[in-house]
């Protein structure tokens, strides 16, 4: 048993390292966005930056929602990787509790659910995601910044690193993901 928590620890210590997405200490409890409308956020939305996370590899990234049921949202996220090809995965988000619909639980097939939650949206501009999951001592943290269009203004940036900083995390740790439009050709951008 010893051996196996020695292997897991190293393990969580090597991604901590790598991806800065794995910290010390329990997810934060952040508010989030009041009274959201997953009717409202269907459609598709821009990846501007987010925290580097080992199953995202490419730019250009888009996710496009669909309302498949109440409390159900249909997920298909997409990427250009550098070979040229493009990499999607289709998933769905459930609201896990119709009193916090901004509180959404994602899933892919073969993955187990995991947090995603809208801390604030407009709808039409901007998104800001966030998810953390406890394994112990350790949290893993997942963040977004999405865009109805493939770039967002610094004013708008700024208020959401606010509230990301405020929630705790990093936000130089974010990465911004490319979506120059003549390098995403192949994604239709």
């Amino acid at each position: 048993m010893k051996a196996m928590q020695v292997i897991s620890l190293t393990l969580l210590c090597a991604l901590a390292a790598s991806a800065q997405l794995i910290k010390l200490g329990k997810c934060p409890k952040p508010d989030v966005q009041a009274d959201f409308d997953p009717t409202r956020y269907i459609g598709k939305w821009y990846e501007i930056k987010k925290l580097p996370a080992p199953f995202q590899k490419g730019e250009c990234g888009t996710a496009t929602y669909s309302l498949k049921s109440p409390g159900v949202v249909g997920v298909l996220n997409s990427e250009l990787l550098d070979d040229g090809t493009i990499n999607s995965i289709v998933g769905q988000a459930k609201v896990k509790d119709p009193a916090v619909p901004a509180k959404l639980q994602v899933s892919f097939d073969g993955t187990p659910p995991g947090p995603y939650w809208v801390l604030s949206s407009d709808y039409e501009g901007h998104s800001l995601v966030y998810g953390c999951t406890d394994f112990g001592l350790f949290r893993m943290e997942f963040s977004w910044v999405l865009s109805r269009e493939p770039t967002l203004s610094q004013e708008v940036m700024d208020r959401l690193d606010a509230i990301l900083t405020a929630t705790g995390v990093n936000v130089n740790k974010m990465v911004p993901t490319n979506q120059d439009e003549t390098y995403c050709i192949p994604m239709g951008q």
